[in-house]
Parts: C-alpha cells; structure tokens; sequence
C-alpha cells in the first residue's frame, strides 16, 4: 500500500493524508491557502478560545474564516469544561462550514493549562470523555436540526503524557474511543517536554496498533521533511502526518512530500520561489489587516521564509525592523541581487 493514499475521517473523504496542524501566529488562512496549492490534505485553524467564542469575540471568529482555495478545513477549538466546549461547537458550525472540529488536547504553553485546557486533557482522561462527548454531541444536535449540513466529525489532539512518570495515551484513546472521536493525532512528547527533545515515535506506532484501524491515528512532532514524514509514516503505522513547525515559512513542504512519496524523489523550490510566496502571504494580509498590521504581523513569518537561505541570518536582522511592503521589497530585492551575483 502506498504511503500517501486517501484517509476517511468519520464521514469526511480526504484524497491524501499530510496535514497542516494548528500552529498559533501561523496557520491563519493565507498561510493555509498557500500549503493547500502546494497539497496540504487538510488544514487546521489557529486554536479558538471556546469561553471566547462564547462570550462572541470577533478576533475569535476571524480565526475561523475559511480560505478561498480549501474544499474542507478543520476549525480546532480548546477549553476545559464540557458545556462551554459544547456551546463553542455549535458556534463554529452556525458561522462556519467547517468540515471537521478538532479538540486541542495538547497545547503545553501555561496560560492554556491553567485554564484546565490543552495537555490538561491528556493529563485527566476523564474530563478528556466529557469533553470529546460534549462535543459530538452539540455536532450530532446541530446537523440533526440543519439536515442539510452533512455529519461533521470531530477529532482530538494530545500528548504522550503529561510528564515522564504520566503516560496516559492509552487512557487517553479508551476516553477518545468511548466519547466517539473520529480521529486521534499524537504530538509523542509528553507536556512537560513542551517542544524539546525527541518525539517517541516508538509511542506513536504503539497507539496505531492499539486502536487498531477503528479510527484513523495521526502522527505529529520531529516530522520536518518529507524523508522524516516517509520514516513516520513507514515505521510507526500511523494513517497520516501533521506537520507542524516543520511546514512554517515553508509550504513547500506538502509538494516535497507528496512527490516523495509517490515517486521516490523531490525536486526543491528555488529561493524566488520561496520569497514569492512570502509576498504572496503578506498581499493577503495587507488586504485584510492593512498594512502596518500585516508587516509586523509578517516579520516572524519572513524569518521563517528565510530559514535556510544563505545570508538568512543577514536577512532576518532588516526582517525585524520592516514595516511596509516596500520595506520588505527593499531587503528582499537587495538579498535576490547579491544571491544572483554569487
């Protein structure tokens, strides 16, 4: 069986299976627009804040908007208490057409945590089941009154494990499995790892063979290249891959990756290639932030474009200072003439 093929997720039908997961200041809709050409399968929103989509907060529903080019998107949303996360649902699917909503059960970063959110949920299984419930729940409730609207699945994020005395994936996917989640994608590093050192893939292949095809499983953490996306997919079983900060500034990736797979082989975009898309990015942001907000919005996300570019680091000095598109024109122009010279 090929390593890149279809995946089902509940009753959504996706033709390839590389993801782009939700990465906060990142994975916005012009970012996702560009990893959907390049042949991302699916793409996630940054997270929502379900007590702030509660409470109707317009920053929280932009992050909800769909990208022109995205036949089906996933909206993920994050919160520690059932009946706000089931409330939250049903507003994501009365504003948008989200294909699917994912639970973000692993966010590490404190000020989610002590909300009893993110990797709290990997943490406590049992709160892990009353919130995955709620939410398919509200999904089942909303589409039964809206027979129009097909079943939308859901889907639940998480981690290894809490720290390394608190391994509880396999708890974890007992209460994902009885809460009737459509998928499971593993970040296999437990919170406390946050974003350093290894992800145990040996995790990753224990939890594919553990739920055994009952739903798909997605792997996720150390997957940066299609090579390491190929190793993943191969080694541990698992039905998908979602890359993460492996894809930021590089949406390239998802065609690197694809091309890898299916015929042993890549070719890699140039550097104009790279800077076009970045500029692409920033159009985009400009139209719907004006300028200022889009330029600054766009200095990290332009480090990141210029990963990797010889005189990158150079680069990334002026990056930081731009604040508008002719700022970046200038240190971009200047970078292409030298580099074209050498």
């Amino acid at each position: 069986m090929s390593l890149y093929r279809p995946v089902a997720i509940g009753s959504l039908q996706l033709d390839g299976n590389l993801f782009l997961a939700p990465v906060a200041g990142y994975s916005d809709r012009a970012f996702r627009s560009l990893c959907v050409e390049c042949g991302a399968s699916l793409c996630t929103t940054e997270m929502v804040s379900a007590e702030a989509l509660v409470r109707g907060s317009e920053k929280t529903q932009e992050l909800m908007r769909r990208a022109p080019n995205e036949k089906a998107y996933c909206v993920q949303i994050f919160g520690g208490t059932a009946d706000v996360m089931a409330r939250a649902a049903g507003i994501v699917l009365e504003q948008t057409g989200c294909e699917c909503i994912d639970i973000n059960g692993g966010c590490p970063v404190p000020k989610i945590t002590k909300t009893g959110a993110g990797s709290v949920l990997t943490k406590e299984p049992d709160r892990l089941y009353a919130v995955v419930k709620a939410v398919k729940d509200a999904c089942a409730e909303y589409c039964a009154v809206h027979p129009e609207r097909k079943a939308v699945p859901v889907t639940i994020k998480i981690r290894s494990g809490w720290d390394a005395s608190t391994i509880t994936w396999k708890e974890c996917a007992d209460a994902a499995l009885s809460a009737g989640a459509d998928a499971i994608t593993l970040h296999a590093r437990t919170r406390a790892q946050g974003y350093a050192g290894h992800s145990d893939w040996g995790i990753l292949r224990q939890l594919s063979e553990y739920v055994g095809g009952r739903i798909p499983v997605f792997g996720s953490g150390d997957a940066h290249s299609p090579e390491t996306a190929r190793q993943m997919l191969a080694e541990t079983g698992v039905d998908g891959v979602m890359f993460a900060r492996g894809a930021m500034g590089d949406p390239f990736l998802f065609r690197r990756t694809v091309q890898f797979l299916t015929e042993g082989a890549y070719q890699a975009e140039t550097v104009q290639e790279r800077l076009e898309a970045g500029f692409r990015e920033l159009r985009i942001h400009v139209q719907e932030r004006g300028e200022r907000a889009a330029c600054m919005n766009m200095r990290k996300k332009f480090c990141a474009y210029s990963s990797g570019i010889k005189g990158g680091a150079r680069l990334r000095e002026k990056i930081v200072a731009a604040q508008s598109v002719r700022d970046y024109e200038i240190i971009f122009s200047s970078f292409m003439d030298c580099a074209s010279d050498s």
